[in-house]
């Protein structure tokens, strides 16, 4: 191959060279999820770059990706209570960045977005939250404290982040405190258990002294009717009687039935005799 050849060859590889790498920088992709901001010769593009594939200036012209998913950052916080007692919080935190700071964030803070902007104000939350309660509270009202310390970190993050939930894994306190709270509790249900049987026996008296001034007054009712109709006997004699002629002894106040005889008479179905110490009674004979 002559010189002439050679150098041609040379050139145009460069050339083609040259071209490959001026055509893959001049285009970026940007994955789902994520938005892309534009740096242009020192200078931040106003408009973030939406997923996808685009063109861009090569050499002067850089993307930089922002995720917009939702993303979990566990953290832990050191607080007090009321009662001075130390408490030690882990949790998590699920935040992400709207479209519409992806490129204020990138301008105005540096770093990581949780370590820089949340972490910091949602320990400030947790802090006052857990300031106005005592140790024993705190335990018992985690879902409370939770509730509450979320809606103050969120107005002290403000629209540049969203911090979509706060979780409380642990609350761990000192072991002589987790002691004394376990024997306060024990001695609560206990007092709460006496009292419960107490009300028990209490509503069973009221109960059985209400039964009994029922019966009293029933008593006391029939009675009274008794004594106003006495013929109210003879009138649940005459309801009850089964057709057998009854075994009578002694006046018109006062009779006697003998039960033995008068069941035995009654499976039998056969007529009743006389008993041998008792007098017959004269049955009704029909006029002649």
């Amino acid at each position: 191959m002559s010189p002439q050849a050679f150098a041609r060859f040379i050139g145009v590889a460069i050339l083609i060279f040259v071209g490959v790498i001026m055509a893959s920088s001049g285009t970026y992709v940007v994955h789902p999820g994520y938005r892309g901001v534009q740096v242009t010769m020192g200078k931040v593009s106003s408009a973030f770059k939406p997923d996808g594939f685009g063109l861009r200036a090569p050499f002067i012209t850089a993307i930089h990706p922002i995720s917009i998913r939702q993303q979990t950052a566990e953290d832990k916080a050191e607080c007090y209570s009321s009662d001075l007692q130390q408490i030690h919080i882990e949790l998590r935190v699920l935040f992400r960045i709207p479209e519409s700071s992806v490129v204020k964030l990138f301008q105005e803070y540096d770093g990581e977005p949780f370590e820089s902007l949340i972490a910091p104000r949602v320990h400030e939350a947790l802090k006052e939250v857990t300031a106005l309660q005592s140790a024993e509270q705190i335990v018992k009202n985690r879902e409370q404290i939770k509730t509450r310390s979320l809606d103050i970190a969120r107005v002290k993050v403000g629209p540049m982040l969203v911090i979509e939930d706060i979780v409380i894994q642990n609350i761990a306190l000192t072991k002589e405190l987790e002691h004394a709270i376990e024997a306060k509790m024990i001695q609560e249900q206990d007092a709460s258990k006496s009292k419960y049987f107490q009300q028990r026996a209490q509503i069973e008296a009221d109960t059985s002294v209400i039964k009994a001034k029922g019966e009293a007054e029933s008593i006391r009712i029939r009675g009274q009717a008794l004594r106003e109709n006495p013929t109210y006997i003879d009138l649940q004699v005459v309801d009850k009687w089964d057709g057998f002629t009854p075994l009578v002894i002694g006046g018109s106040d006062n009779f006697v039935l003998p039960l033995q005889d008068l069941e035995r008479l009654r499976e039998s179905k056969s007529p009743i005799p006389a008993p041998r110490s008792a007098p017959v009674v004269r049955q009704r004979q029909p006029a002649p």
